[in-house]
């Protein structure tokens, strides 16, 4: 299971980046998909997440109504867009993927996903 998650770079304060997450080896279609964040010296958290049926969408609090997490019409994609970003969500963000029995089903805990991306580096300035 391979996942591959790109799209970070350099953004000045205010801005917008869109992640994209994609996998080899498996479908995104049936695994409910989580975004989360590692900043320096920090722990990882979630910050958003989509469940496998009728697009149930669970985000945090830091990131609700800036974020938004969308899979595409293929469901072989899953997107973070990530608009007004600020420095502090500067972080190495990853996708996670996990099957549940519950199709509606998303969480942001790190221990509910098995499956995990490579990071991909956001930095915001000042």
């Amino acid at each position: 299971v391979q996942l591959q998650a790109f799209g970070g770079g350099l953004v000045q304060s205010g801005g917008s980046l869109r992640l994209s997450c994609t996998a080899s080896r498996f479908s995104l279609a049936d695994h409910a998909i989580g975004w989360f964040r590692q900043a320096p010296g920090k722990g990882r958290e979630g910050v958003a997440c989509i469940s496998s049926e009728e697009g149930i969408r669970d985000y945090d609090l830091s990131v609700a109504g800036r974020f938004t997490i969308s899979r595409d019409a293929t469901k072989t994609t899953v997107s973070l867009q990530m608009n007004n970003l600020n420095p502090e969500d500067t972080a190495v963000y990853y996708c996670a993927a996990q099957r549940h029995l519950n199709g509606l089903y998303c969480g942001l805990k790190n221990y509910e996903y098995e499956n995990w991306g490579q990071g991909t580096l956001v930095t915001v300035s000042s």
